[in-house]
């Protein structure tokens, strides 16, 4: 076997931990597996005869193109418009395989990644890179090009922005997650105004992601009886089918309509209570992340 063979197994290897990275840093399931693809043609150039950490020196490789092309991204400002959510992990109830394990080991939700998607993308790689994946800041230094002290604060920043933004409590048992979102659904096609008050927290909030060509609301609702007016459009959608799913891990439905793929649906609840909703919309995108839930390919 020679070296290139070896590094493309070795690369393969690891494939599954550098596509959480990518997730990570992108928020993006297509732009993650393009990073990658990136990273390769880079690491087979280079070759890793003298690299002692292989999988460390993978992880700055992959890091160095994401950080890339978030600095591309904020360029082009390619996400202006209002309502941008990250690419939610969609899954069959009790199905996950291994690949969706290693995207979610540190149960990222989409909360974190709507967090993470503020941050300066050198504030984003070295909090995901050292919080998250655990790597030295004598590593990140290299990447970001920076010191090890300037490393340490960029993740010290980022982290005071996650902690006082995502929530810490959730419940833990998915079959009380499903019945809470069961109920919700229920009391949205029956237009229960009060039960989808009581079923949320006072301070919910619902964030939409409909694409460029999105309904006249806010792309981020707050406060349970605003939330609960919201919900109440459930009721006249025609011809719906809900298909449960987890979302990113967690409780979540794909609706499709007349047949059609029409949203994503992810959840966050705490205390019996619905804390955040996500919902990403347009046919093909759910198509592309729900493909599994709803048995297409």
């Amino acid at each position: 076997m020679n070296e290139q063979q070896w590094l493309a197994e070795r690369f393969e290897e690891h494939r599954g931990h550098l596509r959480a990275v990518a997730y990570r840093m992108l928020g993006s399931l297509t732009e993650a597996d393009d990073a990658l693809q990136d990273a390769w043609l880079r690491v087979s150039r280079a070759g890793a005869s003298d690299v002692e950490n292989l999988r460390a020196w993978l992880t700055t490789v992959v890091a160095r193109v994401c950080l890339n092309a978030l600095r591309a991204r904020r360029s082009r400002r390619e996400d202006a418009f209002d309502g941008h959510l990250p690419d939610p992990v969609v899954t069959p109830v009790d199905a996950m395989g291994p690949e969706d394990h290693a995207l979610l080991a540190d149960s990222v939700g989409l909360a974190l990644l709507v967090v993470l998607d503020s941050l300066a993308p050198a504030e984003r790689l070295a909090f995901v890179l050292h919080d998250v994946f655990d790597l030295p800041f004598d590593a990140i230094a290299e990447v970001v090009e920076r010191s090890p002290a300037a490393a340490r604060q960029l993740a010290s920043r980022a982290r005071r922005r996650v902690r006082g933004a995502v929530l810490e409590e959730r419940e833990p048992d998915l079959r009380r997650q499903h019945q809470v979102v069961d109920a919700f659904l229920r009391a949205s096609r029956a237009g229960d105004f009060d039960q989808l008050v009581a079923l949320l927290d006072p301070d919910a909030v619902l964030r939409s992601d409909f694409g460029v060509k999105r309904p006249p609301q806010p792309p981020v609702i707050r406060g349970a009886e605003a939330v609960a007016r919201s919900a109440l459009g459930g009721a006249a959608l025609p011809a719906t089918k809900v298909h449960p799913a987890l979302v990113n891990g967690a409780a979540g439905v794909v609706v499709t309509a007349r047949g059609r793929p029409f949203v994503i649906m992810g959840f966050t609840i705490a205390g019996e209570r619905i804390v955040e909703i996500d919902v990403v919309a347009g046919p093909e995108r759910v198509r592309r992340l729900a493909g599994a839930v709803l048995g297409m390919k």
